[in-house]
């Protein structure tokens, strides 16, 4: 082992003229052989790891889990990855990270669709065709704002939202697909939307009309229970004035009968 920096480990371990390389081959049947030095920088590990492709740039994503992302031309990609993913595997457990391979295309259209997406102005949910207001309520206080936000989500995750379910969700599917199409095929589904957008409302004016009646009918039978205690006062009070009659009656007989024997008294007590 040497550590002289003037020593070639990789001509050292080919030989003149390949002679050391060769006849391990030859041991192991044609089975090709890499030879790469070692570095204990990862990113001049991973291109080297790499080799014979030519990586643009190396870039880690996260050192905690260990990913790395490679950028190779558009033209090195194939030899980079290798037949059936095996020059990225063997790459991949050399250095011990997980390696994602792109080409300069791929990568240049991806930043072109994170740029697009932040630039791109969101789309209100009232645009949706067959959605109703009260969907759209529920569903933008379960944070989702807009279409583009809505068509990333699973069914199950619109599932959770309360007050949605299975048949909902397939209807706000098929509006977040029309929006998503031609105008020509939005146009032709639109009537679809419109139809069960009112059948919605229909459901719901109906539901407020049942209330309605019912609230009449509690209404109704609390009428008649206040009128019921009416009717029996007024009952009383003309018994009260039946029995009082006799009364009042008799108290007027009385004083006419003192009137009369006063004056009796008086005729007695005159003078003859």
């Amino acid at each position: 082992m040497s550590r002289d920096k003037d020593v070639d480990p990789v001509g050292a371990c080919v030989g003149m003229k390949g002679m050391r390389v060769q006849s391990i081959i030859r041991e192991l049947r044609g089975e090709k052989i890499d030879i790469i030095p070692y570095s204990e920088e990862m990113v001049a590990f991973a291109q080297k790891a790499l080799s014979p492709a030519k990586v643009t740039r190396v870039q880690i994503i996260d050192p905690e889990t260990k990913k790395l992302e490679v950028i190779v031309e558009d033209s090195q990609l194939s030899l980079a990855i290798g037949k059936k993913g095996q020059n990225v595997r063997l790459a991949s457990k050399l250095i011990g990270w997980d390696i994602d391979i792109k080409s300069e295309e791929e990568k240049r259209q991806e930043i072109e669709e994170q740029m697009s997406a932040l630039t791109a102005p969101a789309t209100p949910l009232t645009s949706l065709a067959g959605v109703g207001a009260k969907t759209i309520e529920k569903m933008e206080a379960a944070g989702i704002n807009s279409v583009e936000k809505l068509a990333s989500m699973t069914p199950e995750q619109l599932m959770e939202i309360p007050g949605i379910g299975e048949k909902m969700v397939d209807r706000i599917y098929q509006s977040v697909n029309q929006f998503y199409e031609s105008p020509s095929e939005a146009a032709a589904t639109s009537e679809n939307a419109a139809s069960a957008e009112t059948a919605e409302a229909a459901e719901t004016a109906a539901e407020g009309g049942e209330e309605a009646a019912a609230a009449e009918a509690g209404s109704a039978e609390t009428a008649e229970g206040a009128q019921a205690p009416e009717e029996a006062s007024a009952g009383a009070e003309a018994v009260a004035g039946e029995k009082m009659a006799p009364a009042e009656d008799a108290q007027a007989e009385v004083p006419a009968e003192k009137n009369g024997s006063e004056a009796a008294r008086a005729e007695e007590a005159k003078p003859e």
